[in-house]
């Protein structure tokens, strides 16, 4: 869930000289507080810079071939990494050090989580309070522990998605016009009792973690390699047309605050506009309950609007990506639906080989070693691992070399695999034959038996 408040985003511009310290301090004050009102600009704003001269953006084609090409170095402008991890502020590097270091002293962090954005998320969601931050980062490091987050996203299967979504639409469609991922939610249509033949509460729980760890591992990295710039939220859109206090039953409750407290606890600053769209006075007498649970920063991210929300929604997406019934031109009738066809760039086969190449290796060496506490050199253990400051010194013929490695081990894994399960096949095939054979044997002997028995007789 995401929304975009009135407030204008404040963001850092770095400038040169000596009064860099002053003008550093200024804007923190001027970012952190507004008449004594914390202000919420989108994340994405801690990942740009607005001095940095604007170029044109690099064609798809430059991209791949910063990959691909054997003889190409990565630029001075560190295209590919600024892309997928941003232009960090120095601000906020700062603070980022402070919450890793504490962390770290008290042996509180695993290699796993050691990363830059995920412990810049938990200090914004505290306002910058390094001690308040590290105590929800530690809960969420016990949640994942407890609930079986890593299982979930390897072996969960809901299977049951299909008949889930004829009860209750929802799925994500396109990207915004600043290249998030959208997400919608036909809340309205939810049929509860179809809903609850077909799964259960807990189960759909689940199905929503999975869908939250693939946005964080691929939906917002495909997302800025599409849009050629950083992308860490997502923009959502409800619609609630005909719901109430009357229609909102326990068990619809129970589902929405369970996620919710999953949402705003475990994954934070991972909304960036909320539209709740065709709300009626119903939904306008229950959302004063509902908004009683959630927090301000939660709360300035949403605009709750009648049936008159087409042009802010168009202001935010593209009709393209928007699906007609929300007032866009887009049908996926190839796909059955908007809202089945889970469109986007995360889907595109070209990007979905560059994240392989880029992020493969670092999946490879974590499921080969012990999930120990990381060091402050963990960052840049690993040429998969490192900090922009880091990847520019990655050379391109190492990544090609390692990209042409990974292809030929997969490729001979699933040959092998293939093969054994073809040997398997075989052996289930020769089995049933020699069960088969044996049958024949006995029949023949009950035949041979009968036959004799006739002979003996005679006539």
């Amino acid at each position: 869930m995401h929304h975009m408040s009135k407030e204008k985003n404040s963001q850092i511009v770095v400038s040169g000289g000596g009064e860099r310290s002053n003008y550093l301090a200024s804007q923190e004050n001027r970012r952190r507080k507004a008449k004594g009102k914390l202000l919420h600009p989108p994340i994405e704003s801690h990942f740009s810079h607005l001095s940095t001269p604007e170029r044109k953006p690099r064609s798809w084609s430059s991209l791949t071939q910063m990959l691909v090409h054997p003889k190409r170095r990565f630029k001075r402008s560190k295209t590919l990494e600024t892309i997928l991890h941003g232009a960090h502020d120095p601000i906020d590097d700062r603070h980022v050090r402070s919450l890793r270091q504490l962390l770290l002293s008290e042996g509180l962090l695993d290699r796993k989580h050691n990363d830059y954005h995920t412990l810049l998320r938990f200090l914004r969601m505290r306002d910058f309070d390094v001690q308040a931050a590290k105590d929800a980062f530690l809960k969420f490091l016990e949640w994942r522990e407890e609930f079986g987050v890593d299982s979930i996203s390897k072996d969960f299967k809901f299977d049951e998605i299909g008949e889930v979504k004829k009860c209750y639409p929802h799925g994500f469609h396109g990207v915004d016009r600043y290249g998030r991922p959208v997400y919608i939610e036909r809340i309205g249509m939810l049929n509860l009792d179809a809903f609850l033949q077909v799964t259960s509460i807990d189960r759909f729980v689940k199905h929503h973690v999975s869908e939250q760890e693939r946005t964080m591992k691929t939906r917002y990295p495909a997302c800025s390699l599409a849009a050629k710039r950083h992308v860490a939220s997502t923009t959502s859109v409800i619609d609630v047309k005909g719901v109430g206090i009357r229609n909102f039953s326990r068990p619809a409750r129970h589902l929405f605050m369970e996620i919710q407290k999953i949402d705003s606890s475990y994954y934070p600053e991972t909304l960036n506009q909320l539209f709740i769209v065709n709300a009626g006075s119903g939904f306008r007498a229950l959302w004063k309950a509902l908004s009683a649970f959630l927090d301000q920063r939660t709360l300035a991210k949403i605009q709750v609007m009648g049936s008159d929300y087409q042009c802010k929604l168009l202001e935010a997406i593209e009709p393209s990506n928007l699906p007609s019934f929300l007032g866009g031109t887009c049908k996926c009738s190839d796909y059955g639906g908007c809202l089945i066809s889970d469109k986007g760039p995360w889907n595109n086969p070209e990007i979905q080989e560059m994240l392989r190449a880029i992020f493969g290796s670092e999946e490879e060496s974590e499921s080969g070693e012990s999930t120990g506490t990381a060091s402050e050199d963990d960052m840049v253990s690993s040429p998969w691992r490192r900090d922009i400051s880091d990847l520019s010194t990655i050379d391109p013929r190492e990544l090609k070399r390692s990209m042409r490695m990974k292809y030929l081990n997969k490729l001979v894994s699933r040959k092998i695999q293939a093969l054994d399960a073809a040997l398997q096949e075989t052996k289930m095939k020769i089995q049933a034959l020699e069960v088969a054979l044996e049958d024949t044997k006995l029949v023949l002997q009950g035949l041979t038996q009968h036959i004799q028995g006739i002979k003996i007789r005679g006539p």
